[in-house]
């Protein structure tokens, strides 16, 4: 049969043998273009349709709406504003070396940042913009919209930014926003965002960021060849963040920030009854619209550069030898160990000798013969110094655990402190060396290694006000859905009941009254006729001075001591504590006390000036 075919194959003309190898070449090409058309159309049908739609089609990210939030009476403390972006899209980019020098001059922004924002971008989808800048202002959109023909791919996105309709009210707390940082892009709770996407950074935007920051939604466009918007083929709509109701009062928090008059310091005012904070504030502040808009270089270096530290949170990570505050610790361990009674007097002479040392009181004149009520109403330290010896500092110790000083109190937002309160064990384990008996004196009065945070002294003096209670301070009163409303309401939390008597509390209680409503009372000038109010005055040395400086003014800043107060209002039935403290201010007294009775004040709606008498104090 093979001989059969060559000797017909032999035997065909030349041009006969051209066409037979022609045609079988043609049916080989047509059968490959036939399989090649087979996998367009059917194997790869849905991978080539997908191609085709990103060339037609542009997908505009639509960013949702913050949630906002509120103080306890439904006053707004943070709303949106629309901010306008410039973004591009990759895919209509040429050049993007000279549209990124382009860019920079219109933008004032330097090239190599853009570039690096640039590079950041690539990571997303190629249909994403890229992001190169935030928030531009008006006259710069207008520039750029003008100069569109010189700027392909360049697009305005708008999205909504912070802002802050009563102004910088409680901006440790509130926290501010900014661009997500490319280490936390890898953590599983951010998978969902991307380069460029704002988040909280501080306060409650951070701790409560995935309740706040709502569902994106997105906009799908059909695109001509030249990339210009032909018409929205399917809009998702986003979907805004959850609402969130705090626990402050605006109107008191105003007063509180303004009462420092430009003073560093912290102030907490507490429902002693729930833990809710009403008011609570850390000076010098801050203005978070800076950081909703984005930091200049110069601004982020003055607020890091400020001696104040105005990004520091005092109220929470502030932390403060108590002083003479920390003497209603001292008189409730005395009282419950048995140490002492109401009427145990001691005879301050103005100076106490143990061993070696002398411990001087405040008053360097002495306060005569003095019992309980008296050495609180006039801090009388002699008093506590000899009642110390006979407790010791293990019960003085439990005792301020048990009003809440020591530990963080699980604070809902920020970067809380938890202070210090010593005992023997405490000092073997630190130093490896044993307590001493002056150490204990030094204590008794709030000096020492002791340290407060001004949110602990107010948890302790709401304890004091309602018996014994300690509850876990919160500032988040309930979050919102805008569709089905409440989902989650802050409960009061009781950490534990200190193991107080009452008539061990009313003994600390008349002395803590006396402190402000009785002439010689280390507060007296800062009472109010129409509330009496109870408190305690403090003052905790920052260095040890020389004695013979009689000009607190010739003492530098930074040397001065820190001044206290802590107070309850009404004295009977009290509704609310108060913690101020004064960084530097010399004297509680002076300069603490009034800040409080400015607050109290304008919680009750009192209104009178403060009284024009005047005490001989140092307190």
């Amino acid at each position: 049969m093979n001989l059969e075919f060559e000797s017909d194959w032999q035997t065909l003309p030349h041009s006969r043998k051209r066409y037979v190898l022609a045609s079988l070449i043609a049916a080989i090409i047509f059968l490959l273009l036939l399989l090649r058309l087979w996998q367009l159309q059917i194997i790869s049908n849905d991978h080539y349709r997908t191609l085709s739609e990103k060339n037609r089609t542009r997908y505009i990210p639509i960013t949702a709406q913050r949630g906002r939030i509120f103080d306890r009476d439904g006053k707004l403390l943070a709303d949106n504003r629309p901010a306008f972006d410039v973004a591009v899209l990759r895919q209509e980019v040429d050049d993007p070396s000279l549209l990124l020098e382009r860019l920079a001059g219109f933008l004032s922004i330097d090239r190599e940042e853009l570039r690096k924002r640039w590079n950041a971008g690539k990571r997303l989808p190629r249909y994403r913009p890229i992001t190169l800048a935030w928030d531009v202002d008006r006259d710069t959109l207008e520039k750029i919209m003008e100069n569109t023909v010189d700027l392909p791919g360049v697009l305005m996105e708008t999205r909504p930014v912070r802002s802050f309709p009563l102004g910088a009210v409680a901006p440790h707390f509130l926290g501010y926003l900014g661009e997500i940082a490319e280490k936390d892009l890898k953590l599983p709770e951010f998978e969902e965002y991307s380069p460029g996407d704002v988040v909280g950074k501080a306060g409650i935007e951070k701790k409560l960021e995935h309740v706040l920051c709502g569902i994106n939604g997105e906009r799908r466009v059909e695109v001509d060849v030249q990339g210009k918007s032909m018409r929205i083929l399917k809009t998702q709509d986003p979907q805004p963040g959850n609402q969130v109701v705090l626990t402050l009062q605006a109107s008191l928090q105003q007063v509180a920030e303004k009462a420092f008059d430009g003073q560093a310091g912290a102030a907490v005012v507490l429902d002693v009854h729930t833990g809710e904070i009403l008011a609570i504030t850390s000076q010098p502040t801050f203005d978070p619209a800076q950081f909703a808009r984005g930091l200049t270089t110069r601004e982020w270096r003055a607020l890091q550069n400020n001696p104040l530290k105005p990004l520091q949170n005092r109220a929470i990570s502030g932390q403060y030898p108590p002083g003479s505050i920390f003497k209603i610790v001292t008189a409730l361990a005395a009282l419950k160990a048995g140490a002492a009674r109401p009427d145990t007097r001691v005879n301050c002479e103005g100076s106490t000798t143990v061993g070696n040392h002398t411990f001087r009181c405040w008053k360097r004149r002495g306060h005569g013969v003095t019992d309980l009520r008296k050495a609180l109403k006039e801090s009388c330290d002699v008093w506590f110094y000899e009642v110390a010896l006979n407790v010791g500092i293990d019960r003085i110790a439990a005792m301020a655990r048990e009003l809440g000083l020591g530990s963080a109190l699980g604070f809902q937002v920020g970067m809380e402190k938890g202070g210090l309160i010593p005992d023997r064990a405490w000092k073997k384990a630190r130093y490896g060396t044993s307590w001493y008996l002056g150490e204990t004196l030094n204590a008794s009065i709030g000096q020492g290694y002791i340290l407060t945070t001004p949110l602990q002294l107010a948890t302790m003096t709401a304890a004091v006000a309602n018996g014994g209670t300690v509850f876990r301070p919160h500032i988040v009163k309930s979050i919102e859905n805008l569709t089905s409303g409440i989902v989650q309401q802050t409960e009061p939390e009781i950490l534990h009941r200190a193991d107080l008597s009452a008539q061990h509390l009313n003994a600390v209680r008349k002395g803590l009254e006396a402190v402000v409503n009785e002439p010689g009372g280390t507060a007296w000038k800062s009472r109010l006729e129409e509330l009496p109010y109870a408190g305690k005055t403090g003052t905790a040395q920052v260095v040890k001075l020389r004695d013979d400086i009689k000009d607190e003014k010739l003492i530098p800043y930074r040397f001065r001591d820190h001044a206290l107060f802590a107070a309850y209002a009404p004295a009977r039935n009290p509704e609310i504590a108060v913690a101020v403290v004064v960084e530097h201010g010399s004297h509680g007294s002076s300069a603490a006390a009034p800040i409080a009775k400015t607050i109290i004040a304008h919680y009750f709606g009192l209104d009178k000036q403060p009284s024009s008498d005047k005490t001989l104090s140092s307190e």
